[in-house]
């Protein structure tokens, strides 16, 4: 470094000699001599203009990028807005003083091109709640502001529903919309007198949206998983779709009816909380003692609580549970029963946990006098079927990746659909499609199987009547 700065100052040195000269050289009228070649002097030079090139290089200025990523989508277009809200004023020009109420807002949510049944959320966003109705001023004003900030549907259907006061939605929050299909939907005026049941509704609907949507257990949809999940396009559809049934997805009546039949069957005393032994009564005792205690140890409560609720299970709970029971290929049900069995909470089924829950197979299995496969054997079927990444453990994405993780979980804690595997045709393993030739879900089989059945059954008490 020494060096290198005496070389500079060489360098500078000589340059201005070398500029005194070429001065005079021009004062005399002729061109000055070449310099020394000094190799001391080629290399100080050659620093030194590099310096000098370094130091008066120009600043370039910054390069302009394109903006790829938008939070909240990308914003409309100023046009586009103003047309928009030219429709709304259009719309508001049809009411007596520009006021709508309540029931008539679904023409100004589709005016603002919303899916009709965010028209109640919409209409208490705007402020409708208090005076009873909303005016065109006030909304046009409410529009605007929620555009420039939410650019895209899912960010302003996330709006709408929290007011604006969070970045995550409450089940509480999806109240005033489910409440309003039950009372609006052609599909469920054969529900809209009977408000006893309309609360029962309601709360499975915003169970199973939880269930398929809020992919992080927190108990509270974000942003994100609002965009993954297919929410906005169910919703969508149930004003296109008069058939409530034909939507099984979250809404469907008899998903719902099958639900809350099994529910009231387990619910001895009608307090809409059932405790261990009456879920130990579920599909005639198929499921392990082992699993239900760990049910209620709190391993697959969802939002950050420790433990149920003085060792009941709610109604809202037993949702999760149902759906996770009888459609065990769903990614909520792989991580519903995973937490189940893994004991220690290491993110691992070792080979120890999947002992001490088959062992009560075992056990279950020689009081009714059927010939049981040794553990040994049971184990090395699982791990060639499932194929874990990590000799000796099951991870959750292992389970994810497999296509029988049926199979697997009911090897373990369910007696009954373990035999039935045992005994089922393995060439007739295809699944049943709709009418539309859609590919049902077991969930989707089950509940249509159940319906069935409970519609055809005769005699005994209805559920609706004790409501």
């Amino acid at each position: 470094m020494r060096a290198l700065a005496r070389s500079l100052r060489d360098a500078i040195q000589l340059r201005a000699s070398a500029a005194a000269a070429v001065g005079e050289g021009h004062h005399r009228g002729h061109n000055p001599p070449d310099p020394d070649p000094d190799p001391r002097w080629a290399k100080a030079a050659a620093d030194g203009d590099a310096l000098q090139h370094f130091q008066l290089q120009p600043q370039h200025e910054e390069i302009g990028y394109t903006r790829f990523y938008y939070p909240q989508g990308k914003p409309i277009l100023p046009q586009h807005l103003d047309l928009v809200l030219k429709k709304v004023a259009a719309a508001f020009d049809n009411f007596p003083n520009q006021q709508v109420p309540r029931h008539q807002f679904g023409v100004i949510t589709k005016a603002c091109d919303c899916p009709l049944y965010w028209k109640i959320p919409l209409f208490i966003a705007a402020g409708g709640d208090k005076a009873g109705y909303v005016d065109a001023a006030s909304f046009l004003d409410y529009w605007r502001n929620l555009c420039a900030s939410c650019h895209n549907p899912a960010s302003r259907f996330l709006n709408i529903l929290t007011r604006g006061l969070r970045q995550h939605v409450l089940p509480e929050d999806f109240i005033p919309l489910v409440q309003d299909v039950v009372e609006t939907h052609p599909g469920l005026t054969f529900l809209k007198e009977a408000t006893e049941f309309h609360s029962r509704y309601v709360h499975t609907v915003i169970a199973r949206i939880y269930y398929c949507v809020n992919r992080s257990w927190s108990g509270r949809i974000s942003l994100a998983e609002l965009r993954r999940g297919n929410l906005l396009a169910i919703i969508k559809l149930l004003e296109e779709e008069d058939d409530i049934n034909a939507i099984t997805q979250y809404f469907s009546y008899e998903h719902f009816y099958v639900i809350y039949c099994k529910f009231w069957e387990l619910d001895r005393d009608h307090d809409l909380f059932i405790d261990r032994h009456d879920l130990a009564r579920h599909s005639d005792h198929a499921l392990s003692s082992r699993l239900i205690d760990r049910i209620f140890s709190g391993a697959v409560t969802r939002g950050g609580r420790h433990k149920l609720r003085e060792d009941r299970m709610s109604y809202t709970e037993f949702v999760w549970f149902l759906l996770s029971e009888e459609d065990k290929s769903h990614p909520t049900a792989v991580e519903y029963w995973f937490r189940c069995m893994d004991l220690d909470g290491d993110g691992f089924l070792s080979m120890y946990e999947l002992e001490y829950f088959y062992e009560e197979q075992l056990q279950r299995m020689d009081a009714i006098g059927i010939e049981t496969l040794p553990f040994e054997d049971c184990l090395c079927q699982m791990l060639d079927m499932i194929r874990p990444e990590v000799t000796g453990k099951i991870s959750l994405s292992d389970l994810k990746r497999c296509k029988m993780t049926s199979i697997f979980f009911d090897t373990f804690f369910n007696l009954e659909k373990y035999l039935d595997h045992e005994q089922r045709d393995p060439f007739a393993s295809q699944r049943d499609h709709d009418n539309e030739g859609r590919e049902l879900s077991d969930w989707d089989r089950y509940a249509a199987e159940e319906y069935e059945l409970l519609v055809a059954e005769e005699g005994g008490q209805d559920p609706q009547e004790d409501l």
